[in-house]
């Protein structure tokens, strides 16, 4: 491929990427540090929510001349360019070969701040970053450096930012139109600690004098008391309070996820939900904690699997769940009846997911080995992960294809979204067929990832040339498998659940019915029209 060719790849995945991101979409991250992990890893993730195609995309490395300019493009075409540097690395994604990794979350903050004049917004910030740094720390001076020099474009963001040894959480936040650069503050987690967020802003106040652990835009206090968003006399500098002051609709929206999140990761410290209820003097949560025990990637996976099960705001337990306990709440979200204003829950697993990863970021193996994607589409609770390895050379196809105007089962993201609504008729029931297949594919993938790394080790050794073509072998034809495997759930489901009726092994219909404690709720909302009158007066005239 020429230079020329290359180029123009990687303008059209800028592109690509950034169609999909033109709006904010609600998400989900959390970040597991390498001393609470299980075996060393820093984790991140990002549940990327919002009905767009989402399509797994691979920035090759490559060397570039003196003048090569990078085009940033938006929705109206080229918006303006920028220079390359010399070398950029590859980026599987959201992860480069040097196992950094990005995800974010959008909080939105004050409007006046969007900065329509800024050149960057974050999707292109993260892809620029990581195509710029070894580290964490080195992406986020890219990153701060560029929209000094560019200007920022997007409203309030966490990021979560990641490398083999350390993980940061950096906010940031435009100085509205006309404003030079960007606000922001980044905080690196403490060994030992997990943090999450949610599209609210997560940090509160910060130390002024920790390089080591604390950096932040030279401006972050002096901007907010220009502007009349903070007086010194109140109080420490909180940037949670200045730049994102929390209302009732974003705590519930927001603050319920991470809430969720600690109580799993540490049901010792029992965190009340008061304050994801909006409840007066009710403290926000920890910015970080020390979970009970070391989580496993599949820990990290399993805290995405989540609608609040076995609290008071399970969402399979109420009215709106149906017969057979749905989780799934039709958009909008917020919405009116007689005037009066509600909000569903929003809970931490959506069907308005369009793609998660789960990042394995490991300083105990090799850039070669270590860095691992774990990439799923749509909603996380009824699909399954595969892994990816940074070194791979190309991607799964059915990946990278596809559209929202035509249902394909080429495609891996409609493979994932039939299954999730075709459940939706008889969840309670499906939701086991479907998490039994789901444990087989990622029991299998799990267990085998210490001889697949065991056998790329030996490579290294001996022909270390062979390692992307053995991994990237692998990679695709595990999820080209597991896509069929789930092509044959879904086959399985539309056979097993037809026409109100359970088909058993043997194809033989039962009428299993409604649940009696559903039946229960619809007889005392409407005792007299389901009685069978005759059958009533017989039984007490006997």
């Amino acid at each position: 491929m020429s230079r020329l060719n290359f180029k123009s790849k990687l303008v059209i995945g800028l592109i690509i990427f950034l169609a999909s991101f033109s709006l904010s979409f609600p998400c989900t991250s959390i970040i597991v540090t390498k001393g609470a992990s299980a075996d060393g890893s820093v984790i991140i993730t990002y549940s990327c929510d919002g009905e767009f195609f989402p399509r797994l995309r691979l920035y090759p490395a490559a060397d570039h001349k003196p003048g090569d300019m990078v085009e940033i493009m938006g929705f109206r075409g080229k918006r303006g360019e920028i220079p390359e540097v010399a070398h950029t690395y590859k980026v599987l994604d959201l992860i480069n070969e040097f196992q950094v990794a990005i995800g974010e979350t959008t909080f939105d903050g004050r409007p006046e701040l969007v900065n329509p004049d800024g050149l960057l917004n974050y999707p292109q910030l993260m892809v620029l970053g990581l195509q710029r740094a070894k580290t964490a720390r080195e992406a986020i001076k890219v990153m701060t450096d560029l929209v000094e020099q560019y200007g920022y474009a997007s409203s309030g963001e966490s990021f979560s930012i990641a490398d083999k040894n350390e993980a940061w959480i950096m906010e940031m936040i435009g100085p509205g139109k006309g404003g030079h650069g960007a606000i922001w503050v980044a905080l690196r987690i403490p060994d030992g600690m997990v943090c999450a967020h949610a599209n609210m802003s997560r940090i509160g106040e910060f130390p002024l004098n920790d390089p080591e652990n604390c950096l932040y835009s030279k401006n972050v206090i002096s901007f907010a008391i220009e502007k009349g968003y903070y007086n010194p006399k109140k109080g420490p500098f909180n940037f949670s309070e200045v730049y994102n002051p929390p209302t009732e609709q974003q705590v519930k929206y927001s603050a319920r996820r991470v809430w969720s999140i600690f109580r799993r990761v540490a049901p010792s410290l029992n965190l009340s939900p008061d304050y994801s209820s909006f409840v007066k003097n009710a403290k926000p949560y920890p910015l970080w904690i020390k979970p009970d025990h070391k989580l496993s990637v599949r820990d990290v996976i399993a805290l995405h699997r989540d609608h609040y099960e076995g609290t008071q705001f399970d969402m399979t337990k109420d009215l709106t769940a149906g017969p057979f306990g749905a989780p799934d709440r039709w958009r909008p979200i917020n919405w009116k009846v007689d005037g009066k204003e509600y909000s569903w829950e929003r809970p931490i697993s959506t069907q308005q997911v369009a793609f998660i990863f789960v990042s394995q970021s490991r300083s105990s193996v090799p850039d070669e080995i270590g860095g691992v994607y774990w990439y799923g589409m749509d909603n996380p609770y009824t699909n399954f992960f595969i892994p990816l390895y940074t070194t791979i050379t190309s991607i799964p196809e059915a990946y990278a294809t596809g559209s929202m105007q035509a249902f394909s089962r080429d495609s891996a993201w409609w493979t994932f979204n039939f299954v999730a609504n075709y459940a939706n008729l008889r969840y309670r029931d499906m939701i086991q067929d479907i998490q039994k297949v789901q444990k087989e594919i990622e029991d299998l993938e799990f267990g085998l990832q210490p001889a697949i790394e065991q056998t790329a080790t030996e490579l290294l050794k001996s022909n270390q040339e062979l390692i992307p073509v053995f991994l990237t072998r692998y990679c695709l034809s595990n999820a080209q498998t597991n896509l069929q495997r789930w092509w044959q759930l879904a086959d399985l489901l539309i056979t097993k659940y037809n026409d109100g009726y359970i088909h058993d092994e043997k194809g033989r219909p039962h009428e299993v019915g409604y649940p009696e404690d559903w039946l229960r709720l619809e007889i005392k909302k409407n005792p007299e029209k389901f009685t069978l009158k005759e059958k009533t007066e017989a039984k007490k005239e006997l």
